[in-house]
């Protein structure tokens, strides 16, 4: 099995745990350590659906490993020049793999003063790219208010940093640019940054502000997730000690364009 076991281990290394990928292509665990360790080789059928996982092909596994680091890094996408843009992403896709999942993400606004905002967001891996979801739910019953927002976008990852582009969806399109890192380099629950948006009361005036992402797992239960969506004040228990640490912080402004200059 030339180049095979190695490969399949350089695959896995970019991947949360073994036991992540078994689930994700319905393998058993100790069948897929069989494979690894070069005690029995994959059928075509199950090679091809490990393949299928990682956006590649059965035969790339058996590429020598310099070559398939490579193919692994991610697919040529065919753009054309007019399309520099979305040559951007998603970047090193096995980098950024290891981020895949659902996220609690939370930020401060100049709609909600004093507040933290807390949304919720998926990263899923689709054809080569790596797809952003968000839900946003706010709710303010003095004023009448009950707003339920959709994003979608897509995801980048370059030199330790995830970029992430979203638009609204609906008839009022909006955009949103949000940057990402670790803590540190092993550090996968907590990615922190800035986002840049408008906001929504305050006439679509842009902003930008602190924003910490916090995983919470590749099958989360959805309605719990949901459920703490909204506008929590910085005293609040619902906000992990990490991240009112890091908005909480004095230099944790949100930066808004006024409205009359």
């Amino acid at each position: 099995m030339p180049h095979l076991v190695e490969n399949l281990k350089i695959a896995c290394a970019t991947q949360r745990s073994i036991s992540h990928i078994c689930r994700a292509v319905d393998l058993n665990r100790q069948q897929f350590n069989r494979y690894i360790n070069g005690q029995t080789r994959p059928s075509a059928h199950n090679l091809a659906r490990i393949a299928k996982y990682f956006d590649l092909e059965a035969g790339d596994f058996f590429l020598a490993p310099k070559l398939f680091r490579e193919r692994l890094r991610g697919p040529t996408l065919g753009l054309n020049e007019s399309s520099e843009l979305l040559k951007a992403f998603p970047g090193n896709l096995t980098a950024l793999r290891r981020h895949i999942g659902y996220y609690q993400t939370y930020h401060r606004s100049p709609s909600w003063p004093g507040m933290v905002v807390c949304s919720c967001s998926r990263l899923t891996e689709q054809g080569g790219l790596v797809h952003v979801k968000s839900m946003e739910r706010l709710r303010d019953p003095g004023n009448g208010i009950q707003q339920f927002s959709k994003y979608v976008g897509l995801a980048a990852f370059h030199r330790n940093r995830v970029f992430i582009t979203e638009r609204v969806v609906g008839p009022n399109s909006m955009l949103s640019q949000t940057i990402l890192l670790p803590f540190d380099e092993h550090q996968r629950v907590y990615l922190r940054g800035t986002t840049m948006g408008v906001s929504w009361r305050k006439e679509n005036l842009p902003y930008a502000s602190r924003m910490i992402w916090r995983h919470v797992g590749a099958e989360p239960d959805l309605r719990e997730l949901l459920s703490r969506c909204g506008p929590l004040p910085l005293s609040s228990r619902q906000l992990p000690p990490t991240v009112r640490a890091f908005l909480a912080d004095p230099s944790a402004e949100v930066y808004a364009v006024p409205a009359e200059y």
